[in-house]
C-alpha cells in the first residue's frame, strides 16, 4: 500500500478546495474562541451566578448537552429532507452567529435559572450548526484526501483550543471575565463571517 507523505503545505490548507478551506478556518477560530472561556466556565459561574457552585456548573453543562443531543437528530433529518445545500448553508451561517453572540448574555445574568435558559438556547443553536456543517464538509471533502483533511481539521482546531485555553486563563486573571467574554464573542463573530465566502460555491453545488 502506497503511503502518502505528510507535506508542510497541508498545515497551511494548500491544495484544498475553497469550501473545505473556509470551513476549517472558520471552525478553528470558533473552537479557539470557545477555548477562551470553556475550561474556566465553572469559575465564572462561582463568581457571577448567585449561589454558584459545582452543582450549578454541572447542571448548566448538562442542559447544554441535553438540548443539543435531543434536538440534533430531528434537525439533521430536516436538513436532509430539504433538497439542495442552500438550506444547509443558511442554517449553519445564521445559527453560528447566534452561537457567537450568546456569550454576551453571560454579562447580564445573575441567577441559575437565567443561566440554564441560556445554556438550553445555546444547545438548540448548536443543534442546527453541527449537522449542517458536517453535511457540507462531507459532500465537499476532496476525494482521496479524506483522512488528511479530517486530520488537518482536528489538528488545527485542537491546537487553537489548547493555545486559547491558556490565553483565556491569563486574560480572566489579568483583566476579568467581562473582557474575556467580549473577546470570545468578537473572535466567534470573525469565525462566523468566514463562512460567508463559501456561499457562491454552495449555490453552484445546489444547482447540480
Amino acid at each position: 500500500m502506497q503511503q502518502l507523505p505528510t507535506k508542510l503545505k497541508d498545515y497551511f490548507l494548500k491544495d484544498i478546495n475553497p469550501i473545505i478551506r473556509f470551513l476549517i478556518i472558520s471552525d478553528t477560530i470558533l473552537i479557539g474562541a470557545a477555548g477562551l472561556l470553556g475550561p474556566i466556565f465553572a469559575i465564572f459561574i462561582e463568581e457571577f451566578i448567585q449561589g454558584g457552585n459545582e452543582t450549578i456548573a454541572g447542571t448548566a453543562a448538562g442542559i447544554y448537552l441535553f438540548s443539543r443531543s435531543i434536538l440534533q437528530i430531528p434537525i439533521a433529518r430536516l436538513i436532509d429532507t430539504i433538497r439542495g445545500e442552500r438550506d444547509d448553508f443558511w442554517f449553519m451561517f445564521i445559527f453560528t452567529f447566534f452561537v457567537a453572540i450568546i456569550p454576551l448574555f453571560y454579562l447580564v445574568i445573575s441567577t441559575p435559572i437565567q443561566l440554564y435558559i441560556i445554556q438550553f438556547v445555546l444547545g438548540l443553536c448548536t443543534a442546527f450548526t453541527f449537522p449542517a456543517y458536517m453535511a457540507i464538509f462531507t459532500r465537499h471533502i476532496d476525494k482521496g484526501k479524506e483522512g488528511t483533511e479530517w486530520g488537518i481539521y482536528f489538528t488545527l482546531t485542537d491546537l487553537a483550543g489548547a493555545v486559547l485555553a491558556i490565553v483565556g486563563g491569563y486574560v480572566a486573571v489579568s483583566v476579568g471575565f467581562p473582557v474575556l467574554i467580549i473577546a470570545c464573542t468578537t473572535l466567534s463573530l470573525i469565525g462566523a463571517l468566514l463562512l460567508g465566502p463559501i456561499k457562491p460555491y454552495i449555490k453552484t453545488a445546489s444547482s447540480n
